[in-house]
């Protein structure tokens, strides 16, 4: 568990930047009397929140400042990093100054930080929550622990008039339809795949679809195989969607996309896609869609599932929240930290905060989708297909990061596929659990 790593944690010498932070009043005001009553509003109380999301730090002082209209005593420090985040969370926890929210990744760290999370179950902010969305919040024995920060959207973004010039009259399902679209993208002059992968992380968004595929053909759920290959009881080899077919695909990547992909990072794949340079954009998601609209505004966003094999079936968008906020359920302001949870998950305001403030895919119920290509084509395929599972969520990202660096050792030539997939295997036995 995390104390056992806690425990190994050696003191850092760490300088963190405040990125916003919000005043408060000492006064009252009869809304907040009657949200809370009696005197204890007129206390002013300071909640301190660690989050890794600075794309959403606009968003998050504006519902930061809207709730000082409905509670003005309480102050809402932000404070907002991204490059080490997962250390300097780690080392906040050890060192017994765990923030009262504080955000980490779902699914397997769901259970990883229970120890250090209120138990949020019975809230009405948890009863807000889409089913999908409730269950990547919650622990292993059914506990929800977290708030989701969004939804979110895993597909292959295409762009619809460079399908539409090469004679591509749908998106591609199976891997011998990807492979005559590549065919017939660059007999016209287009590159097909702009990549990122200089990231680690976007190979997790690949393989994920892969894996889904992998636990259909088994006739398991994508959770159990996934906990097969934690445990070193299944492997790659015995999964031809995983040995062959994800391999396959990333190798087509490699040689049909845009040049020196390891030197490539999410700004520079965003920027090749939004300037036309390439027909897909891999390992991407809806959160994507503004940065690339920045760019260019009259761009037609298209989003599809992965052509994982040759079962058209198998090619589904992924839908779910991958991401989670964690109130510390030791701290001194746990109630009205809660409190002030329950508030942007079930007002009105809150319902319309993620759509038109954050421009995200609401996590809860009863939200209107933001006006955004991306959530509507989503809406619109999962009208008649099921969403894939976010089996992302069933390992830890200490085994995503590794993950990604394997592939990077592979396409860099570093490593062949045999290798790269005993390194994987044991990567996953040894970092995929927090077991």
């Amino acid at each position: 568990m995390l104390k056992k790593m806690m425990a190994l944690s050696g003191s850092l010498l760490l300088t963190v930047g405040l990125l916003s932070g919000c005043g408060s009043s000492g006064g009252g005001t009869d809304a907040a009397k009657e949200n809370a009553g009696g005197k204890e509003d007129l206390k002013t109380v300071t909640i301190n929140m660690f989050t890794a999301s600075p794309e959403y730090t606009d968003a998050f002082n504006a519902y930061i400042e809207e709730y000082k209209k409905v509670k003005p005593n309480v102050k809402i420090n932000l404070e907002i990093m991204q490059a080490d985040y997962n250390t300097i969370l780690k080392s906040k926890i050890a060192s017994g100054s765990t923030p009262d929210v504080f955000q980490t990744t779902a699914g397997g760290d769901i259970d990883t930080y229970a120890d250090y999370s209120a138990d949020l179950t019975n809230e009405p902010l948890a009863a807000a929550m889409t089913d999908a969305v409730r269950t990547n919040m919650s622990s292993s024995d059914g506990k929800v622990l977290g708030l989701p920060v969004k939804g979110n959207l895993f597909a292959l973004i295409y762009n619809k008039d460079l399908l539409t010039k090469a004679g591509i009259t749908s998106p591609p399902k199976t891997i011998a339809e990807m492979q005559d679209a590549v065919t017939k993208l660059e007999a016209k002059g287009i590159t097909p795949f702009a990549n990122a992968y200089k990231e680690w992380w976007v190979w997790k968004h690949i393989f994920q679809h892969y894996v889904d595929a992998a636990a259909q053909d088994a006739g398991v759920e994508p959770k159990q195989l996934v906990n097969d290959f934690i445990a070193g009881k299944a492997k790659i080899k015995d999964y031809p969607v995983l040995y062959n077919n994800f391999f396959s695909f990333i190798d087509l990547t490699v040689k049909h996309g845009t040049d020196k992909p390891l030197e490539r990072d999410s700004n520079a794949e965003v920027s090749d896609f939004a300037a036309g340079k390439a027909a897909f954009m891999t390992g991407k998601g809806a959160w994507d869609e503004e940065a690339i609209k920045k760019i260019n505004p009259d761009l037609k966003i298209g989003i599809m599932g992965y052509p994982v094999s040759d079962k058209a079936d198998q090619s589904v968008i992924i839908t779910g929240a991958d991401q989670a906020l964690r109130i510390n359920k030791d701290s001194e302001v746990s109630k009205e930290t809660i409190e002030f949870f329950n508030w942007l998950y079930t007002s009105e305001y809150g319902k319309n905060w993620f759509s038109q403030v954050a421009k995200v895919i609401p996590p809860i119920k009863d939200a209107p989708l933001p006006d955004l290509e991306m959530p509507k084509e989503m809406d619109s395929i999962l009208k008649t297909s099921k969403s894939g599972d976010l089996s992302v969520n069933y390992s830890l990202d200490t085994f995503h990061q590794k993950f990604g660096e394997l592939m990077q050792a592979y396409i860099s030539g570093n490593m062949n596929k045999d290798q790269a997939v005993s390194e994987i295997e044991k990567a996953w036995t040894q970092l995929g659990s927090a077991q």
